[in-house]
């Protein structure tokens, strides 16, 4: 019998028998490891136990100590869901029910449903667990699974695209219920130690506007009540520190429907937290060599076509129609930047020449996509592009990273790297990909960096280094990227002229320290639970008369420390209501003030942590404030 080899995650070989599944290879490894194992990884993919392997193949095993189980068991999970609605609901149709990182969604349609339905559902479902019915993978004649679904036009959708042409057509059954499947999925329901149902939407099929509109219920699971408890502990947490509630709580943004959607206003306690953020990347850039430019709003298309945004970003862009002229809003800044290079000789001893502007862009994503800042029409990017010799990339994205980390020590964020290679739909030679790839390699190598590869996510333009962060909350954000681009200065015949006067093409780094200041604000809402650092904080000191005849000293004390942001409570409330209001606002200290300190000439400071000293020299309180400011500290430290 002929033998393929497949190799081991710690680099070894195994020869085994051709036709051999992932739990076959398994079982070669170790009788118990072949028990244990629910699934594998396959060349990057997750796939059922009982997946062929090829020659060459790269497998992990997965059981129930791999981080992938949990994707398995929710996957199984949202089969359980179905059943139980199809079970509540028999004319309900599926479409699709796919795990997530914290749970599992289900499309369904041709059922009225709304969040009180939940309950019954979720005791369905508790039912079909407490069954330990067994999940069986079943491989059927394409033909005859095409007539189940004869009726159900996601499912034959899904069957003429992802399953296109394969037959048989693997489905997966659980007592009576059968659904079209590629799996994973774990031995039986039973195994579902946790399981809940937690809210509905609604989506396109497809993520289309002119699809179909479905119902998408939301749930979750987990191997045990316990892992159950504390997630649902760490939502309940989220939803109070949302930044969407904390916006409107603390007056910082809305988005109004009559404005337009995805379009965030931001009031002037926003605006002063985005002034902070703009100063701060501002100083970065300057020391490390930026000029400040600016590029205009709208280009035309010809500039589009041009960068080869055109062909491979035109579904996303906002286009206008001018004097019979094509424009578009732009999408990103880069082709700004390149053509301001362009419009002067460089030689060589002038690069790197290095561009920052902090630029508003527009992308047309799908309505249904929208949510607060996080996924918006309208963003600014602090961006910036340096074109460089071959010879300074290494130097250049070390400078760039360097600055990155610098903003996540500020923030107290600890970061993740990957290297996001080629993607399918891309521009430029397989040399060009290959070359820049290395390069990016080479930076993360040499400076020791683990970093993970993100296969097909880079740029359509060029590979990139991402950063993601994690919040207090440990949830994982996108954030800063550096991106190495070949194609964009070929496509605009960039040129300097080289130490031999030749013309040479340079490199142009793409890059931004936040990524876009919506997305970066909205995480650092959340991150902070409104509690901004005092250098960001909107306000940053309120003063609290505890009458109305202390409000001349109030007001001396406001003169005093006008290079802060301070206001004055002036309300005829109680100090103790006075103070309730400030921690609510979450302003970083409070200074009361009544008679004992205005004969003193003292303050009794409050910060929002509910701690106080009382007789504090004004002097030693201002110096303390601008220390903390200037030093970017977390913060309030004052009564540390």
């Amino acid at each position: 019998m002929s033998e393929i080899v497949v190799t081991l995650p710690d680099g070894s070989e195994l020869s085994v028998a051709e036709g051999s599944t992932v739990e076959d290879v398994a079982y070669e490894i170790g009788p118990g490891l072949g028990r244990d194992t629910v699934a594998g990884v396959v060349d990057g993919d997750l796939v059922d136990k009982a997946t062929p392997l090829e020659d060459g193949a790269e497998l992990v095993i997965v059981t129930e100590d791999s981080d992938e189980y949990l994707r398995v068991l929710r996957h199984s999970a949202a089969h359980v869901f179905a059943q139980a609605l199809q079970r509540l609901h028999p004319e309900a149709k599926l479409a699709i029910g796919p795990p997530t990182d914290d749970g599992f969604y289900y499309d369904v349609t041709n059922v009225d449903l709304d969040s009180e339905d939940l309950e019954a559902i979720e005791a369905e479902a508790e039912e079909i667990i407490a069954e330990d019915l067994p999940i069986e993978r079943e491989e059927r004649p394409r033909a005859d699974v095409l007539e189940t679904y004869d009726d159900n036009p996601y499912k034959r959708d899904i069957l003429e695209t992802e399953a296109a042409g394969e037959d048989p057509v693997s489905v997966y059954r659980q007592g009576e219920f059968a659904d079209l499947c590629q799996g994973p999925h774990v031995e039986s329901t039973g195994e579902i130690g946790a399981f809940k149902l937690l809210n509905i939407s609604s989506a396109y099929w497809r993520g289309e506007e002119d699809n179909d509109t479905l119902t998408r219920v939301y749930g979750t699971a987990f191997a045990d009540d316990e892992e159950m408890e504390a997630y649902l502990e760490r939502r309940r947490e989220a939803e109070e520190r949302d930044h969407r509630k904390l916006g409107r709580e603390l007056d910082i943004f809305s988005i109004d429907e009559t404005t337009g959607p995805g379009l965030p206003l931001y009031h002037p306690n926003g605006k002063r937290i985005l002034d902070e953020l703009a100063a701060f990347a501002r100083d970065l850039n300057l020391d490390a060599g930026y000029e400040p430019v600016e590029t205009p709003h709208l280009f035309r298309t010809e500039l589009w076509k041009k960068s080869g945004h055109y062909e491979n970003y035109v579904d996303d862009m906002f286009l206008l129609d001018v004097n019979d002229e094509e424009y578009g809003l732009k999408p990103m800044n880069c082709p700004g930047h390149a053509t301001i290079f362009d419009q002067q000789s460089w030689s060589y001893r002038d690069l790197p020449v290095r561009y920052f502007e902090d630029g508003k862009v527009y992308r047309k994503e799908q309505r249904g996509e929208l949510s607060g800042l996080s996924r918006v029409w309208a963003f600014t990017i602090d961006d910036g592009h340096e074109f460089v010799r071959p010879d300074q990339i290494e130097d250049e994205v070390t400078l760039v990273m360097d600055n990155i980390v610098r903003v996540f020590e500020t923030f107290g964020l600890d970061a993740e790297v990957a290297l996001a290679t080629r993607p399918e739909k891309s521009v430029g030679s397989d040399e060009i990909w290959e070359r820049a790839e290395s390069q990016l390699r080479a930076v993360l190598e040499s400076r020791d960096i683990e970093y993970d590869v993100e296969a097909g996510d880079g740029a359509f333009y060029g590979p990139k280094i991402d950063f993601a962060f994690e919040d207090a909350l440990g949830r994982d954000w996108d954030g800063p990227t550096v991106q190495l681009d070949f194609n964009m200065p070929e496509r605009f015949d960039l040129t300097y002229t080289g130490e031999d006067n030749e013309d040479h093409r340079p490199v142009m780094i793409h890059r931004a320290l936040y990524g876009s200041y919506e997305r970066f604000l909205m995480v650092l809402i959340e991150h902070f639970d409104g509690k901004f650092p005092l250098w960001l904080a909107p306000e940053q000191v309120r003063i609290l008369p505890v009458s109305d005849d202390n409000l001349g000293y109030a007001h001396r004390l406001a003169n005093e420390l006008d290079d802060f942001r301070v206001e004055i409570e002036d309300r005829s409330w109680t100090v103790g209501r006075k103070i309730q209001q400030a921690h609510s606002d979450r302003v970083p200290y409070m200074l009361i003030v009544g008679d004992d300190e205005e004969s003193a000439g003292t303050v009794s400071v409050r910060d929002r942590k509910e701690r106080e000293r009382k007789d504090v020299d004004r002097e030693a309180f201002a110096a303390h404030l601008r220390a903390e400011r200037d030093e970017k500290r977390i913060g309030p430290d004052f009564l540390d």
